[in-house]
């Protein structure tokens, strides 16, 4: 058997390093949450080479003490709690005491400190946890932490570091996280000695996401401002027409921390469910205060996930403040009919800070610096032809015509209110798919799919809730000839079906009758609805409770809707308006796609020069 043997000192903070610094953006998340645990009010952070190299962070909070400096480089060293039952209540960032012993380990750390109304600061290095000096230096109010070469002793680990451009896109994302959680600090971010991110900490949220993701999140945003006794929700949705293929918009805060929860996001994400698409997800920057008492932040040492007592509570409350928000409010898009020129915008190629810039893009590229000086503004009919800047200009312009969509969402219209009915023109039917309907000074078109789907979801959905179902009879039955394939999906989702209204019987072999269908559905072509949705369901993989298979049973019976390329008379249509106008969320299809958008006359007559 081999010798069991004790790790040294320098092996067991090694070792300890490991659990809570894993790149540089955690030296630097660390370090900042320790500053605005010290009171700090202006934090600058400033990287070299992704901050594998050089990180200097310098706040303006209460300083150290020089005797107490050795002592907070202790593992376990902490001026946060002081026993366990502490931890029940804790509301700081940082309380773990394994942040500066953990840096300390596996880089060179200058520190530079000096408590208010001390004579002197005080200059401490320690190297790979072994103190190199102490001395008295003049310095201002605050502290400043130098970190050179992380995981320079431990070179096995160094080599699992990205390229120094991904590592500081990792520290860029957090600083946004940062200034997002607390407003009211400024922040300054440099990265190889340009300026990407600074805010005012003024405490204006909207004001720090339009630095962050840009004019068009920015002007595409609802406040929110709910919660109930025991959790208050604050802060920012984005309108439905703002979306993302990831998670990467969901920003939500728990007493001033950045985290993660499963709980959390699908609150948010069902909350939109009749608003989005399939796979598209919200934007959100959403403040949760709640009792520390509720909630476990030290389930991982990194500190971003964490477990509530309740987490229904939590997720009942998040789901309806969301849905308050999003129901019953005007959401009809805008469309801009836009000019392609380039001179019919505000010039773009302009000196800013790096967010601004970034902020133009709809996925929110890392930063690649066009040239190392400024670029001069110059007005774009005076751009030097087949330039460098010409091509990024159109570039940019181009991504811009993209997102006119999501700043020009309107709020508050008048069209949908049933006292307005009168004022409302039909003037036609379109490519026999879109409904044209003339209101004050504004078009309004209507996708006849998408808004006889949404009517048909929203009808088969109530029944469920109130359980009370009618079904009509066919004469003669449909019959169905299935595969063993569609024989199986049938057979194992002949409940959900039946609590719907559907009636099917065996016919002998593989052959089926479908007897009687949902009374809404009544005249549709049955065969082709039902071999449709067998389609779908033999598609469906994982684990799904019944409730699930039932609202996807419900959703795939809109498939009855009546489609694009078809003629329907103006009483149909004027019938199928009445019906979409009842429904809470009339704006978007069960799948997320708008049933209405808008043209105002102004643009219109803008597009004919008539307004110049």
């Amino acid at each position: 058997m081999p010798e069991i043997a004790l790790l040294s000192q320098e092996t067991i903070d090694k070792i300890a390093a490991g659990e809570v610094i894993e790149r540089p953006s955690s030296v630097v998340k660390e370090l900042v949450e320790n500053a605005i645990d010290a009171g700090a009010n202006a934090v600058t952070v400033e990287i070299k080479d992704g901050g594998i190299s050089f990180i200097r962070i310098t706040d303006n909070g209460c300083g150290i003490e020089k005797e107490q400096i050795p002592l907070a480089f202790l593992r376990h060293s902490t001026s946060k709690i002081k026993s366990v039952e502490d931890l029940l209540a804790v509301s700081s960032l940082g309380f773990r005491g394994e942040a500066l012993s953990s840096i300390a380990a596996v880089a060179q750390v200058e520190l530079i400190t000096k408590p208010a109304g001390a004579l002197m600061g005080v200059r401490y290095v320690i190297e790979g946890s072994k103190e190199k000096s102490v001395e008295e230096i003049g310095a201002p109010d605050g502290t400043t932490f130098l970190v050179r070469n992380i995981f320079y002793n431990t070179p096995a680990r160094r080599k699992f570091l990205k390229t120094a451009q991904t590592e500081g896109s990792y520290i860029s994302d957090l600083m946004e996280r940062m200034a997002l959680s607390h407003p009211n600090v400024a922040f300054k971010f440099i990265s190889n000695n340009q300026t990407r991110l600074q805010t005012s900490g003024n405490g204006n949220i909207k004001e720090i996401i339009y630095h962050v993701y840009g004019r068009d999140i920015a002007a595409a945003l609802m406040e929110i401002d709910g919660g109930n006794e025991e959790i208050k929700i604050r802060g920012f949705i984005g309108k439905p027409i703002v979306t993302r293929g990831n998670r990467n918009f969901e920003n939500y805060f728990i007493n001033g921390r950045y985290i993660k929860s499963k709980v959390i996001s699908k609150g948010i994400e069902d909350a939109y469910k009749n608003f989005l698409m399939q796979h598209q997800y919200p934007f959100t920057v959403l403040y949760l205060d709640m009792d520390g008492k509720l909630l476990d932040v030290n389930v991982h040492p990194a500190k971003m996930e964490l477990r509530f007592q309740n987490g229904e509570a939590v997720y009942d409350c998040l789901l309806e403040t969301v849905k308050q928000a999003l129901y019953h409010k005007d959401l009809i898009p805008k469309v801009p009919v836009t000019e392609e020129k380039i001179q019919k915008k505000p010039a773009v190629i302009q000196h800013a800070p790096e967010p601004f810039e970034k902020s133009r893009l709809p996925e929110r590229p890392k930063p690649v610096p066009i040239q190392e000086k400024p670029i001069v503004e110059r007005k774009p009919e005076t751009l030097p032809k087949n330039t460098e800047e010409t091509v990024v200009a159109q570039k940019i312009e181009q991504t811009v015509h993209q997102m006119t969509l999501a700043e020009d969402v309107t709020y508050g219209a008048e069209f949908l209110k049933e006292d307005t009915k009168a004022k409302r023109k039909i003037i036609g039917q379109l490519f026999e798919t879109y409904w044209l309907i003339e209101f004050e000074d504004k078009l309004f078109i209507i996708d006849q799919h998408a808004a006889h789907e949404k009517v048909l979801y929203e009808k088969t959905m109530a029944t469920l809730k109130t359980k009370e179902f009618s079904s009509q009879q066919l004469s003669p039955p449909t019959i169905l000839s299935l595969t063993m394939q569609e024989e199986e999906i049938l057979k194992k989702y002949l409940n959900e079906f039946e609590k719907l209204g559907y009636v099917v019987e065996h016919f002998g072999g593989r052959e089926y009758a479908v007897c009687a269908v949902p009374a809404n559905l009544f005249g549709v072509d049955v065969r082709q609805l039902f071999m449709e949705m067998l389609g779908d369901l033999e598609k469906v993989s994982g684990k799904m409770t019944p409730d699930i298979i039932l609202s996807r049973v419900a959703s795939m019976s809109c498939k009855a809707a009546i489609k694009g390329n078809q003629q329907i008379t103006k009483e149909e249509m004027e019938q199928l308006f009445d019906d979409l106008m009842k429904l809470e969320n009339p704006y978007n299809c069960p799948h997320g796609r708008p049933t209405i958008i808008s043209m105002s006359k102004y643009e219109i007559e803008k597009k004919f020069k008539r307004i110049v």
